[in-house]
């Protein structure tokens, strides 16, 4: 059994994350193992901040061997045009899509994500396509996507697409309210009290709004304190 890595000495951490990096690269390139090859492209990422290495590696991964958490990354890295990709969003759509429909740990995060750009159009010359962004939103929020649970609720709300529907509007409301989601809380609340198309329930949208605020307190905490000057 290999002795525990001292990380207070430098060198003995710097001969550690060497290591990793042979060991990673064999796993990849020796064994063929994709997610040793993921591994590899974090590796670049993370330790040695070579994006351009970590995109290749990526990219191969993707496109040869279909590892979902390697085309979520890579469509992470296409959207912002990192490690000397273009940014090219119609290349993260099908990065995201690949990964979503592939499944894997990253898929559902994927599948959120191929929902907003088929929502807002961007990857099909600005027409926005909510129907089929339903699909990949269902997909997203029954793997626990607040935001993908909460963009259903409005679409359903709003009637995209004529998929107007107060009870749905309703239930992925208080999904989205149940996962976190602030805006979920404020919207099922707000149904609640008007009777707006559901039973009026002032209690339920008291509890709700409550939750809403609870949200908004619990934000506000976690966020960072800006200080200017430092």
């Amino acid at each position: 059994m290999a002795a525990p890595v001292n990380f207070l000495d430098e060198k003995e951490v710097k001969k550690y994350l060497d290591n990793l990096g042979t060991e990673y690269s064999y796993q990849c390139y020796r064994e063929g193992q994709p997610e040793g090859c993921h591994r590899l492209a974090e590796y670049f990422e993370g330790i040695r901040k070579d994006y351009e290495a970590a995109a290749k590696i990526l990219k191969n991964n993707c496109e040869k061997h279909e590892l979902s958490e390697s085309c979520y990354k890579l469509g992470a890295y296409y959207v912002t045009g990192k490690g000397g990709l273009p940014a090219d969003l119609k290349a993260a759509y099908n990065c995201y899509l690949k990964s979503c429909n592939k499944g894997g740990k990253r898929s559902i995060d994927s599948c959120h994500n191929v929902g907003l750009l088929l929502h807002d159009g961007r990857v099909n010359d600005e027409k926005p396509d909510p129907a089929l962004a339903r699909n990949y939103y269902e997909k997203a929020c029954d793997g626990n996507i607040a935001a993908s649970c909460f963009n259903l609720s409005t679409m359903y709300l709003q009637g995209e697409a004529g998929m107007k529907d107060m009870s749905r509007a309703l239930r992925y409301s208080e999904k989205a309210c149940e996962l976190g989601h602030l805006w979920g809380c404020a919207n099922a609340s707000r149904m609640y009290k008007l009777g707006d198309g559901v039973s009026q329930n002032d209690a339920k949208a008291e509890t709700l709004k409550n939750r809403a605020k609870a949200l908004h307190r619990m934000q506000k905490e976690a966020a960072p304190e800006i200080k200017f000057g430092e």
